[in-house]
């Protein structure tokens, strides 16, 4: 497991957005009865329905309820926090409020999820999303293994001298289990851009040519807040639609969401399989 002991704690315990997630995590303990969650994982556009094959809900908490989080602003995130048992027995924490960049909130309420997964014990943590594709072996309602990604957002969520390194921040071990399940898997560089506004064609040109496959507005931030606090990392992403200039129709968000529902079956049930391997 890709774990690195020095990195389990943040360089600052006593820094507010550590101290925020320790009580999220105290009041998800308090309603859940569950002391300690095994896995993480936050559910983006497309991937909602994974939960429920996943195991048994036991608990589900309005994300207002709990420290640092927000009701969900955008369509296609339910807004609630969930406690599954996993057959295996696993406890899975399921974040269904992710906090976006172009929200506005800051860089620690981004990541909020990810750090309070970490004080809730969980030593993986799953991100999924829908993005954009630019790769042309990609086609909408594909899923794809992030093998990296492209921070564009200008900002990181760790502070001071907290160095930390990103090689193979995705887990090359449960990239292998997922490809082990359906070999047909590929993968491809994300890049996070700032959002909420599309990219213009141009933009997905300069993108392409430095090496992105898949373009979304979440889960690089989150990814690196994740390895900081020492958690083991998986991406994947759902193509919801091809990027601007690549495909002939104008974007919108409507379209990303019934690409997830279109491809939610398919793509719930690999996700679930992917768990029961871990």
């Amino acid at each position: 497991m890709q774990q690195r002991a020095s990195q389990r704690a943040t360089s600052d315990p006593e820094h507010p957005a550590n101290l925020s997630a320790q009580r999220a995590a105290a009041a998800i303990a308090e309603a859940t009865g569950v002391e300690r969650h095994d896995i993480a994982l936050t559910l983006g556009s497309g991937w909602g329905e994974a939960a429920k094959l996943i195991g048994e809900t036991t608990h589900e908490i309005p994300a207002s309820k709990v420290p640092g989080f927000h009701a969900s602003q955008v369509a296609g995130h339910p807004g609630t926090i969930s406690s599954i048992r996993t057959e295996s027995g696993k406890r899975a924490l399921v974040i269904g409020a992710r906090t976006h960049y172009y929200e506005g909130r800051g860089v620690d309420a981004v990541v909020h999820g990810v750090r309070t997964a970490a004080a809730c014990g969980a030593q993986t943590m799953i991100l999924t999303n829908g993005c954009g594709g630019l790769n042309p072996k990609f086609s909408a309602g594909m899923p794809v293994l992030i093998s990296d990604h492209i921070n564009a957002t200008a900002t990181s969520p760790l502070a001071g001298a907290h160095f930390v390194d990103l090689t193979d921040l995705y887990s090359p071990r449960i990239r292998e289990i997922a490809r082990s399940i359906d070999d047909s898997l590929l993968e491809g560089v994300y890049y996070q851009a700032p959002g909420p506004h599309y990219e213009t064609p141009a933009e997905i040109r300069m993108m392409s040519t430095v090496g992105a496959d898949l373009v979304g507005m979440s889960t690089a931030l989150e990814a690196i807040a994740a390895r900081a606090a020492g958690l083991e990392v998986f991406g994947i992403s759902l193509v919801t639609n091809m990027a601007a200039g690549i495909q002939e129709t104008a974007l919108n968000h409507e379209e990303v969401i019934q690409a997830g529902k279109d491809a939610g079956p398919r793509i719930s049930r690999l996700l679930a399989d992917i768990i029961a391997a871990l």
